[in-house]
């Protein structure tokens, strides 16, 4: 049977726990609008309930830095204030960009999580069948999105683009520091 390399479960393992965890506090950042400057009540449970599965992600991750002894990434601190500061920024932008901004990520993050699972080999079973799990979700927010406004016209495909880079970035970074 073949195996998964260590090293690359180790950055796997690292990179989404960063990314559940950045997740919730995109979601946190548009909660934290939603409660002080923007009254959409409708807007706000859509991204509670989506939060709630980002939070079973993250802890799941979470489990596994700690089970497997691997360390999670140094940039930890800035990807909070950065995501906080995305989630706040995109929703006093209104509700299109509320969700474009969860729409962008998840669009990344479906491709990201399509990568690893066909890297994962059958003896990490169980991780590749979570991330399989996880991955579904994040379409599931992503068409969520896009069914409550997510738009890439005009200024939003800017937006969209720097979203992405963003993600991108913030991945290639926590996979390896």
């Amino acid at each position: 049977m073949k195996k998964t390399d260590k090293n690359k479960l180790e950055e796997f393992i690292r990179v989404d726990h960063a990314g559940e965890r950045g997740a919730i506090k995109i979601y946190e950042g548009q909660l934290l609008a939603l409660n002080t400057l923007i009254k959409d009540e409708n807007l706000k449970k859509t991204i509670e309930k989506m939060k709630v599965h980002e939070q079973e992600h993250c802890d799941y991750f979470e489990k596994e830095i700690k089970k497997r002894k691997i360390k999670p990434t140094k940039f930890l601190p800035l990807w909070d204030l950065l995501g906080v500061g995305l989630g706040f920024g995109s929703t006093i932008l209104g509700k299109k960009a509320a969700m474009l901004c969860t729409a962008s990520v998840e669009e990344v993050i479906d491709e990201h999580y399509s990568n690893q699972i066909q890297q994962i080999e059958n003896d990490e079973k169980k991780l590749k069948d979570k991330i399989t799990k996880f991955r579904n979700d994040e379409i599931d927010h992503k068409d969520i999105a896009y069914e409550e406004g997510a738009t890439k016209k005009g200024f939003y495909s800017i937006l969209d683009k720097i979203i992405k880079t963003g993600s991108k970035f913030a991945i290639n970074i926590s996979e390896k520091i």
